[in-house]
């Protein structure tokens, strides 16, 4: 799953960035942004099923994804589960 070329996250309209590393490519996102904020940007249409996220190597339970802000420097992996065989 790539993210979009311009994602747009958590837009708070206070203007400051925090620049994280999300799934290896670095962004510069939103004062504020949660890990909620970025699993709806880069899980796409699909939405958060299936999708488990790690922030700095240590996952984030999906319940606390409103609750974890990014305060930058972080290393972000949104992941999706698929089934194949």
């Amino acid at each position: 799953m790539g993210p979009p070329s311009e994602t747009r996250v958590g837009a708070r309209g206070d203007g400051g960035t925090v620049t994280v590393v999300v799934n290896g490519q670095t962004r510069q996102l939103p004062v504020g942004v949660t890990v909620a904020d970025v699993v709806r940007a880069f899980a796409g249409d699909e939405g958060a099923r299936g999708v488990a996220v790690a922030v700095d190597g240590e996952v984030v339970p999906r319940g606390r994804w409103d609750d974890v802000a990014l305060a930058g420097g972080e290393r972000i992996e949104v992941v999706r589960a698929v089934q194949g065989g």
